[in-house]
């Protein structure tokens, strides 16, 4: 469970090569990106401006070709960008925070050809979770949660994939959330669950993490992963160079037991000095025990 230096050409983090691409035999590569919305009023040049953001996410995503994706604040204007880079055989479950395709997604994106999708379901994180744009908790943004339960076609194995996006300013919020996932995991008992997303809470550091990781319902995939392919770089640069025990918000966990994650990265690809997004992404190359 220590970085490995990355010098074949294919386990680059510095370059355009992907740091696990498409999975094969078994194995399913999970990803976890926060795309950073499209922020209004933006310029040519500046870092969160999207038509220059897009094509760096599209090509991304086109390398790596994850089995699944969970994605965090896209709004509907910057799907194309995803759907281009993951190709017609994937689909997308979700829809926006504000209902129908207003505000942002945490939609799940899956390879068809892979993965059927047997039932999903999105809800608010409020003490109203069917009511779309609902925020309870001390958040004034809403919050929402995507999952979907698929079977492998490969493997046969049925499993749950979650993705969600934590509050960044109501400690409540994250709190609370973090139980609500802790309650949804055992909802599908004796199915393993991958979760994906931006928890805007320190891995390790933090009640939420603590709620999740150290209550052993779930497990950390950096920490178990059989190989590290990066440094473990800080998830949120915001455009600056990343560094190393920075700020580790964007996680991918799973539930102990039935899940082997081979390797975790977490990628810093940029392109002429320009980030895709103000998040780096982190993956997972994972098989069922």
């Amino acid at each position: 469970m220590t970085a490995t230096p990355a010098s074949a050409a294919t386990r680059t983090w510095g370059g355009p090569a992907p740091l696990i691409g498409p999975a094969g035999g078994e194995k399913l590569h999970v990803m976890s990106f926060n795309i950073r919305f499209d922020k209004a009023g933006t310029r040519p040049g500046q870092p969160d401006y999207w038509p220059e953001r897009a094509p760096l996410v599209e090509q991304l995503i086109r390398v790596e070709k994850p089995t699944v994706l969970g994605v965090q604040e896209a709004e509907y204007t910057q799907l194309p960008a995803v759907e281009a880079g993951l190709g017609a055989n994937y689909r997308m479950l979700g829809f926006g925070r504000d209902g129908g395709s207003g505000g942002e997604y945490s939609a799940i994106f899956y390879d068809t050809h892979r993965l059927t999708a047997l039932e999903w379901d999105q809800f608010w994180l409020s003490d109203t979770p069917d009511t779309a744009g609902s925020a309870t908790w001390g958040n004034s943004v809403t919050r929402i949660v995507t999952w979907v339960r698929f079977t492998d076609a490969v493997s046969g194995v049925e499993f749950v994939a979650v993705n969600t996006h934590f509050d960044h300013e109501s400690e409540n919020a994250r709190q609370r959330s973090a139980s609500v996932l802790v309650e949804l995991a055992g909802r599908f008992a004796g199915l393993p669950v991958v979760l994906t997303g931006d928890f805007n809470a320190l891995a390790e550091n933090s009640v939420a993490y603590s709620t999740l990781v150290g209550s052993g319902v779930f497990v950390d995939t950096w920490l178990t992963a059989d190989q590290q392919l990066t440094p473990e770089w800080g998830t949120f640069p915001n455009y600056k160079a990343p560094a190393i025990g920075e700020k580790r918000i964007d996680w991918l966990l799973t539930t102990p037991g039935d899940v082997v994650v081979h390797e975790a990265a977490i990628s810093t690809w940029t392109k002429d000095g320009r980030w895709p997004s103000d998040h780096t992404p982190v993956h997972a190359l994972l098989s069922f025990a």
